[in-house]
C-alpha cells in the first residue's frame, strides 16, 4: 500500500508509576502495532503527551520506536509549535534519521489569521528535509484551517503531501477532499469519522482507538478503501462505543485506560492530566471484556 494511506496510530508514553518512561512497554506497544496490521508509526504527537516531556525523554522515545519498529513501518515525527522561528529550528537542528515524514500542527495560542497559517507552513516547508502532514485540530488549536487554505497549501507547497484533519466536521472534509490535488492525501484525524470520511475519497486515518483494537480498526479502513462499505461499516459499530469512551474525560486518558486493561501498560498520565475516573475505568473495562 503507498505510504500514509491505511491506519496510522498515534502512540501514546506510557510511564511506569513514577512518571519514568516505560520503556520495555513502549517498545511492546510497537511490536503489538506492526504485528497486527497498522500502515505505520505517529511518534511524539499530542497523543504522546509531547507537552509533558524533556528533549531527552523525547530523544529516548526516538530511539525506543525505530529500534522496536526495525524499519518495518514507515515513521511520522510530531515537529509542530505556535512559534514559526522555533519549530524551523526544531527541523533544521534534531536528528530525523529513521523517520520518513513530520505530522506538524496548525499553530495554537496565538489564532493566526488564514495568511498567516498559511505562511507558517511555507517557512516550514522550506526547512523541512521530510514531506510534512499539516494537522488541522481546531478543538486544541482554536482556529480552524479552511479547507481553502489547505488547498492553497497543497498546491504551493510541494512538500506538504496531507492534512491530519480533525476538525470533527465531515461536511467540511468533504469540501476538502473535493478541492485538493488527487494525490495531496486528506486523513481523517477523528476515529468516529473515519469510515465516512475514507469513503468520501480520504486515504484513512491517524487514530487512537486503533492502538487499542489495531487488527479490528486497520481491516474497516482497509474494507472502507477498497469499498467494501457493509463490512466496514460492521466493524465501525462494533468499535464506535468504544470511541466515545476514550475520549469521555479527555485524550489520552481514555486509551490509557483502556491500554491498561489489556494488561499491556501501567495506567498514569503525568500532570496537568490525570488518569480516567473510576467510572469511566469500569465502562472502558466492561467493553473490553464484551468486545
Amino acid at each position: 500500500m503507498e505510504a500514509f494511506v491505511g491506519t496510522g496510530v498515534a502512540l501514546i508514553t506510557p510511564f511506569k508509576e513514577d512518571l519514568s518512561i516505560d520503556i520495555n512497554a513502549l517498545s511492546n506497544l510497537v511490536k503489538n502495532q506492526v504485528e497486527n496490521g497498522i500502515e505505520y508509526l505517529v511518534v511524539l504527537g499530542t497523543t504522546a503527551e509531547s507537552a509533558t516531556l524533556t528533549r531527552d525523554e523525547k530523544e529516548l522515545i526516538k530511539k525506543t520506536v525505530k529500534e522496536a519498529n526495525a524499519g518495518k513501518l514507515p515513521l511520522v515525527l510530531g515537529v509542530g509549535g505556535n512559534n514559526t522561528a522555533g519549530v524551523v529550528e526544531e527541523l533544521e537542528t534534531n536528528d530525523l534519521d529513521g523517520f520518513d515524514a513530520i505530522l506538524s500542527v496548525s499553530p495554537y495560542y496565538n489564532k493566526p489569521t488564514q495568511e498567516g497559517i498559511y505562511r507558517h507552513f511555507e517557512a516550514i516547508s522550506r526547512a523541512s528535509p521530510l514531506p510534512i502532514i499539516l494537522y488541522n485540530v481546531p478543538g486544541r488549536t482554536s482556529s480552524n484551517v479552511l479547507p481553502e487554505t489547505i488547498n492553497r497549501i497543497a498546491r504551493n507547497l510541494e512538500n506538504v503531501i496531507g492534512v491530519k484533519e480533525a476538525a470533527g466536521d465531515i461536511v467540511q472534509a468533504m469540501k476538502l477532499i473535493s478541492l485538493v490535488p488527487e494525490d495531496f492525501k486528506v486523513i481523517s484525524g477523528d476515529d468516529m469519522i473515519t469510515l465516512p470520511m475514507t469513503l468520501a475519497g480520504g486515504k484513512g486515518v491517524i487514530s487512537v482507538i486503533a492502538q487499542g483494537f489495531p487488527k479490528e480498526f486497520s481491516n474497516m479502513v482497509r474494507a472502507g478503501l477498497e469499498g467494501k462499505v457493509s463490512e466496514a461499516y460492521k466493524i465501525h459499530y462494533k468499535i464506535a462505543p468504544s470511541i466515545d469512551l476514550i475520549f469521555a474525560e479527555g485524550n489520552p486518558a481514555g486509551i490509557k485506560a483502556l491500554l491498561a486493561k489489556k494488561g499491556m501498560i501501567t495506567n498514569s498520565l503525568r500532570l496537568p492530566l490525570v488518569e480516567a475516573s473510576e467510572n469511566l475505568q469500569s465502562r472502558i473495562n466492561s467493553f473490553v471484556d464484551n468486545f
